[in-house]
């Protein structure tokens, strides 16, 4: 009874979310799930399995992906521009990351760390388990934490992990709370970590939810992408030189790919989270658990390709255009001009026409002195008579107090 009770909650709510997010309009596969707590009904990832967005609705009158053509677990394709899913299959269902866990690794690296800190490799490092993917370090070597994160994320070196989380943390285990705490405050709720480079233990898991979550921030970390788009990488000069070579095979195979990271192990699969960008337009793809040798790289190639035929990018505004000119009190000249603060556009079947409209709201009454950068106001976007984008408006230019 209780189940049943949950279950009719959901869909309630589900139904509420849908309503308001696409205007009562005859959408298919779109979910406005931004708000939704999915660890509060207890159903299974099926329940959701045929419809996710996190923030914009997808018409239903576009060729739709056929789920029975990617053979994977699990996989999901997002859009970067406006975060929304536009296909999946089993994207709450859980399943073993492997090495893609160092997603998070390095992000939580490059966020809590200093990439000029020299660090001592740690014995934890001398990883002993058969087939582990290695940057060959030496127990005792000094390097730097930037040439480790090259380490972790071209050859996939589980010891280059170890390295790291002994630096940032002092144990592979600290490190694992830490990580647990920044994927649950990005959101990614279903996923737990007791190591930070993903060789098998049943209570490491994930979602490809949860992993599209985490890419989807690691491209905002500044030098991300440093990592994960280099294809070779001369790691060690002495006493003989040694090169990394990425496992990303996508870096080499198709147009665009910047990153990110494979995964494998027996209990896994084949696993690779993968992000392009082209024509202004950048995807996610996360293919989860295949099983054929080069599986992984060609069922995000299939999700890709599905992607860029069926869909485009639609710019709204550029970073910094001026949106509108504000009365300005007090100053030394009469107005200022806004600008957009980011860029801001979205994800559209292509072919599909929308009908966007604007609001422009500016904060009460603008006085001297104004710094350039200051927030001013917010722009709101609609689609189709249904608010989905803001954005801040800021101050095109220092205005000083009149004489």
């Amino acid at each position: 009874m209780k189940c049943k009770n949950q279950i009719l909650a959901a869909l309630c709510l589900l139904s509420c979310l849908l309503l308001s997010a696409c205007g009562g309009n005859n959408f298919k596969n779109a979910y406005n799930m931004q708000d939704l707590d999915l660890s509060q009904f207890d159903v299974g990832s099926d329940f959701l399995a045929d419809g996710f967005a996190a923030d914009l609705c997808i018409p239903g009158n576009y060729e739709q992906l056929n789920a029975d053509g990617v053979e994977a677990e699990a996989f999901a394709l997002f859009s970067l521009d406006d975060q929304s899913v536009i296909a999946q299959q089993n994207i709450f269902s859980r399943v073993y990351p492997a090495s893609t866990t160092k997603i998070l690794t390095c992000l939580i690296a490059l966020e809590e760390g200093d990439l000029n800190d020299t660090v001592t490799v740690p014995e934890a490092a001398n990883i002993t388990v058969s087939g582990s993917s290695m940057a060959n370090l030496r127990v005792g070597d000094k390097i730097s934490l930037s040439d480790l994160l090259y380490g972790l994320m071209v050859p996939s070196g589980n010891d280059a992990a170890e390295a790291i989380a002994y630096h940032i943390a002092g144990s592979s285990e600290a490190f694992a709370e830490m990580m647990n705490q920044k994927a649950r405050s990005l959101g990614a709720t279903q996923s737990h970590f007791v190591n930070p480079h993903g060789l098998h233990d049943d209570d490491h898991y994930t979602t490809a939810h949860d992993l599209g979550i985490l890419a989807y921030h690691a491209l905002s970390v500044p030098r991300f992408l440093d990592y994960t788009s280099i294809y070779e990488y001369e790691f060690r000069p002495e006493p003989k030189l040694l090169t990394l070579w990425n496992t990303n095979r996508l870096l080499k195979w198709y147009e665009g790919t910047d990153g990110m990271k494979t995964g494998y192990t027996e209990e896994a699969g084949r696993n690779l989270v993968a992000t392009v960008e082209r024509d202004g337009m950048r995807l996610i793809s996360v293919v989860l658990g295949a099983q054929e040798r080069q599986g992984h790289f060609n069922e995000s190639m299939k999700l890709l390709n599905y992607g860029f035929n069926q869909f485009t990018y639609i710019p709204i505004r550029e970073s910094k255009e001026i949106i509108c000119e504000a009365p300005v009190s007090k100053g030394s000249q009469d107005s200022v001009a806004l600008l957009s603060q980011k860029a801001i556009g979205y994800c559209s079947p292509k072919g599909h026409s929308d009908d966007i409209s604007e609001q422009i709201i500016i904060n009460s009454t603008l006085t001297a002195p104004l710094q350039a950068g200051e927030i001013a106001g917010k722009l709101v976007i609609y689609k189709d008579g249904t608010e989905f984008k803001t954005i801040d408006l800021i101050v095109a230019e220092d205005v000083a107090k009149g004489g």
